[in-house]
Parts: C-alpha cells; structure tokens; sequence
C-alpha cells in the first residue's frame, strides 16, 4: 500500500465519481465443476453499477504469476458482462495490467511487466491508471 496508495491518488481514484473498497468478498461457482471458489480482493475501485479496476497486491517476494490468476478469478465475478473489466497486480516493484472481455469465452490480455527498477515504466503506471478514470469519466 505504501507504493500503491499514492498511484491511485495520481489517478484521482480517491475523488468522486469513484470510490474505494477493500478486502471486498467474491465468490465464484464453475457451471460445469460445481466448484465454489471464495476469496478477498484487496482492492476495488469502482464506479457503480460497473467495476472499474480489480486490484490483487503480494508481498515483494511474490511473483506477479500468483497474483494474476487470483485476480481473473474475481474479474469473473464482475456483475458488468457487457463491458471489460481491468485488473492491476502489484507486488510493489512490479505492475502488470489485465484486461477480460466476458464474452461467451471470456478473454483476456495482459500489459508487459513494469518495474520500479525501470526508466519511466512508474509513469507509464500512472498514465494507463489515468486513461482509465478518463474513459470511465467520460463514457
């Protein structure tokens, strides 16, 4: 939180028309498994009805890995089916972006890894968390 708090002030997440939620619970049920999976997500910034960003962060010496399958497990679980749904993960050195489209099979993408150890990669954080609030704002 210590890196992470001041990114989504930068962003003007903590400003209206967004608000903030944290260890918000989810649960997700497989149609096909009957396989209920159930866990926290550290951060939701959204924008109601619509989630805007899921946000999954680990210790420093966790891999991103971990964090993204945890973080489309609760992109899932977004009530919005007809518009994407971004995640961030973070373990505090490294950023990555995810986008999911729920579709019939949901899809998704992800950014390059950014690092605090890299050039300009904490403005580049900055910017697409901008460009979010931007096309939430003005959608």
């Amino acid at each position: 939180m210590v890196v992470l708090s001041p990114l989504l002030r930068l962003a003007g997440f903590y400003q209206p028309p967004f608000y903030i939620a944290s260890e918000e619970e989810v649960r997700i049920s497989s149609e096909d498994e009957g396989t209920i999976i159930r866990g926290r997500i550290d951060i939701l910034v959204f924008h109601p009805p619509f989630w805007v960003l899921v946000i999954e962060a680990k210790r420093a010496e966790y891999s991103l890995e971990v964090a993204i399958s945890q973080a489309l497990a609760y992109m899932l679980a977004n009530p919005g089916n007809d518009k994407p749904t971004f995640g961030f993960v973070t373990n505090g050195r490294e950023f990555q972006f995810i986008k999911l489209m729920k579709q019939d099979t949901p899809r998704y993408a992800l950014s390059y890894t950014l690092s605090l150890n890299r050039g300009d990669d904490l403005d580049t954080v900055v910017k697409v968390l901008k460009r979010l609030t931007y096309l939430v704002c003005n959608s």
